[in-house]
């Protein structure tokens, strides 16, 4: 295979994207697009010179892989019509609405053996690679994760909150987290409040893991100010790293002192990059960065810390 040939199903505000990235890059041969709104589809095809189809199926039998990029509840049900077709899969965060539903979707790619990723983008920021490179044995993390409330759309919620912040937003952090951290979850406190929507618009959670590692994780959808942070300490090493302009500060304690470094990254765009991680994964049958077995673990917690806010309301 030297072309993946995909599709896109669901070309909103976050789906526009893929359509756009996969007509660009060289591993991917942009099939057609899906979105139950037609004259959207029709609309996102002609821009970027590809067919938009009617019908889930009829893309569905021409393509080899697709992103999934509908609103969370319709994870499961689009995904279980795709894979009737044998396709490999990318499907956003999170991967579910529920624990069931990953864990299904993940058995059945598995079964399949079809490739399942999941759209844990913060995975392909370039501040990961150094985040990774210089950790050993985090101790404690910090991570902050902030954003205004969505724009209301017609006919529809705002886009990301037909679920909580906890698995709109803060399901990111818990990902990179569970990925530096590897250590089963000890306790978990948590709170969070819904302001704009039906479930919370902001919340907070205290992670103690089985090594010893403790994490704060904060996220909002209600705030005036962008931020994407991450703070990581360890025994000699303290790591600031911002995922929104994609710089930092690494401070090392050293026999003279404490050294303080700007950290050298080179910029890049996380979805450019995840999506063409994503098409060489389908051509050469490797395991995606981030699997569906990861995302249903993030998943798993990020329910755990619902359940807790709402078993011990603020």
């Amino acid at each position: 295979m030297n072309k993946a040939h995909v599709g896109v199903f669901g070309v909103g505000s976050l789906g526009q994207w893929h359509a756009r990235i996969y007509s660009e890059i060289e591993d991917t041969k942009l099939i057609g697009v899906y979105d139950i709104n037609q004259a959207r589809a029709s609309e996102i095809a002609e821009k970027y010179k590809t067919r938009a189809f009617n019908n889930i199926d009829d893309l569905a039998s021409q393509i080899d892989a697709a992103s999934i990029v509908v609103p969370a509840h319709k994870h499961f049900e689009v995904f279980s019509q795709l894979v009737n077709h044998n396709i490999h899969i990318l499907v956003e965060k999170p991967i579910a609405a529920t624990s069931e539903q990953a864990e299904k979707m993940v058995q059945i790619a598995r079964d399949k053996n079809l490739i399942l990723q999941v759209g844990h983008v913060e995975r392909f920021n370039p501040v990961m690679a150094f985040l990774e490179k210089n950790l050993a044995r985090p101790r404690f993390i910090e991570a902050t994760r902030l954003s205004s409330f969505p724009p209301l759309r017609e006919n529809a919620a705002p886009r990301g909150t037909e679920v909580s912040v906890v698995l709109d937003l803060m399901i990111h952090d818990l990902d990179i987290i569970m990925h530096l951290v590897r250590s089963p979850v000890k306790t978990i406190n948590a709170t969070g409040v819904a302001v704009l929507s039906p479930t919370e618009d902001i919340a907070n959670a205290r992670i103690t893991f089985n090594n010893g590692c403790v994490a704060n994780i904060t996220a909002s959808r209600i705030s005036r100010e962008q931020l994407r942070k991450i703070r990581v300490f360890q025994d000699d090493t303290y790591l600031s790293l911002d995922y929104m302009n994609q710089n930092g500060q690494l401070c090392k304690k050293t026999p003279s002192g404490i050294d303080t470094i700007q950290v050298p990254i080179e910029k890049g765009a996380p979805l450019d990059a995840e999506l063409a991680s994503f098409a060489q994964c389908v051509i050469h049958k490797h395991n995606p960065v981030v699997t569906g077995q990861h995302a249903s673990d993030a998943l798993n917690l990020a329910v755990e810390i619902c359940q807790c806010i709402r078993n011990n309301p603020s």
